[in-house]
């Protein structure tokens, strides 16, 4: 039963310490929407978005208000579109992005993920079709996100797909090149994506998802944050009980939520994603978590072990208040999108050495990173081989989210508005991997994917 104190104490967390529901965001199958013809293909995308998700944004402002809750984002999650499109004549599937585009206009959300392909085991005509599609698609939409799935632990680190994700990056920021590479912020690639994702830019309905549901993302560092502050100094143990004790509030007001809109859509309510997702504003890092632990800046000596704690407790409190819990689930440490690590970059305490080594414990990887330019291809596609090989060996999911800047170098930076931030570009590696990634094929499966 909620008492008065509890909710007394949740009213403190949205009003001053950044509590939101980050994201309601509606999957939706377009298998049945696969035509010859591609326009017609595309009208059936297009109406069948703007019919299950017409009232989706009313709804999470009608939530809102009753509520007092913020909810930040209303987004949408399609079937990966290389299934959809594959029957569809014609090698480019731009007016396939164009249709969503419209749709996500259309019922109002801010992002619609599904401009995706997955080929982590080998690629068909549609996936190559959809992959070439992915820098003019982007460069030519506000809200389309795009992902690409490269690795899994069963089938390996596919490496030509490797090499092309890195080729198709480097397309992708010089076809925005005025907006500082704004369509890299919009692309993912993967190792062991997940079906039910709310988040973006790497969300898509997966193959095994119900024809419509409902997924929540909530947020919460801040609240994470102001908690700790109670324990300074207690030994490790109280600051793991306290970051659960925590998260279990923060899930339990994304159960409500999620519960209310499934109800009100009349959609199946899939997942609370439970992860802290921080945002530029001050007092909504990540960062500043970990530093409350008593690292003296992130990225100093101690940060993946106080990484690894963050993620873990948070995993714990949060199954504990929802029946379902799935998605991404832990910590994301964007570095454009957290004020406390851009903080971190800045003063060179925090490296993509060091955030590499965090990824091994957080919930995705390489995420929002800004580099110069004049990053190689095979540079970034090496990038992708590394955090590949820590998710398909590890089990988990990774990703890089990178941004090679169009006439950026070290130290300068770059702003990209809104929840994408600001990011300082930061340096990588001089040696080349070109030979590498050249070789091509792929990097067998571990042998802890012979699980049955």
């Amino acid at each position: 039963m909620i008492n008065i104190g509890e909710i007394l104490q949740t009213i403190e967390m949205i009003d001053q310490q950044n509590l939101d529901i980050r994201t309601i965001t509606m999957g939706i199958s377009l298998r049945d929407c696969s035509h010859p013809d591609i326009k017609k293909s595309c009208d059936k995308i297009y109406d069948k978005i703007t019919t299950l998700a017409g009232r989706l944004v009313e709804t999470g402002e009608e939530i809102e208000r009753e509520f007092g809750i913020p909810i930040v984002n209303k987004r949408i999650s399609v079937t990966p579109l290389a299934l959809v499109a594959e029957s569809s004549d014609g090698d480019d599937f731009v007016p396939f992005a164009l249709a969503l585009e419209r749709a996500a206009k259309e019922v109002g959300v801010n992002f619609i993920g599904g401009f995706s392909a997955l080929v982590h085991k080998g690629f068909t005509k549609g996936d190559r079709k959809l992959i070439a599609s992915i820098p003019e698609a982007l460069a030519r939409t506000e809200r389309v996100c795009s992902s690409v799935n490269v690795a899994t632990t069963r089938a390996g680190i596919n490496m030509d797909a490797v090499r092309l994700m890195g080729e198709t990056i480097l397309k992708c920021a010089h076809a925005t090149s005025e907006a500082g590479g704004i369509a890299c912020a919009k692309l993912v690639v993967f190792a062991n994506a997940v079906e039910d994702n709310p988040f973006m830019a790497g969300a898509f309905h997966g193959t095994g998802e119900p024809e419509c549901v409902i997924n929540v993302g909530v947020s919460g560092p801040g609240v994470v944050h102001m908690a700790l502050k109670s324990c300074a100094g207690e030994p490790f143990d109280v600051v793991a009980e306290t970051i659960k004790k925590t998260a279990f509030k923060i899930t339990r007001m994304g159960q409500l939520v999620a519960r209310e809109a499934s109800k009100r859509l009349g959609v199946p309510f899939g997942v609370v994603d439970l992860s802290l997702a921080p945002t530029p504003a001050i007092g909504d890092s990540v960062a500043d978590i970990l530093e409350e632990m008593g690292l003296e800046s992130v990225g100093t000596h101690g940060t993946t072990a106080a990484l690894a704690l963050l993620n873990d407790a948070v995993k714990k409190g949060g199954v504990m208040a929802s029946g379902h819990v799935g998605g991404l689930s832990g910590a994301f440490i964007p570095v454009s999108e957290d004020a406390g690590m851009i903080r971190a970059v800045n003063r060179g305490s925090l490296s993509i050495d060091k955030l590499e080594a965090m990824t091994c414990v957080c919930s995705v990887g390489l995420d929002m990173i800004a580099v110069p330019g004049d990053t190689p291809a095979g540079t970034i596609s090496a990038i992708i081989a590394d955090e590949a090989a820590i998710g398909v060996i590890n089990n988990k999911t990774t990703a890089v989210r990178i941004i090679p800047v169009p006439g950026k170098t070290v130290g300068d930076s770059v702003d990209f508005g809104g929840l994408l931030g600001k990011a300082s570009v930061m340096p990588v590696n001089q040696f080349s991997s070109d030979a590498f990634i050249s070789r091509g094929g792929r990097i067998p499966a571990p042998l802890n994917s012979l699980r049955n």
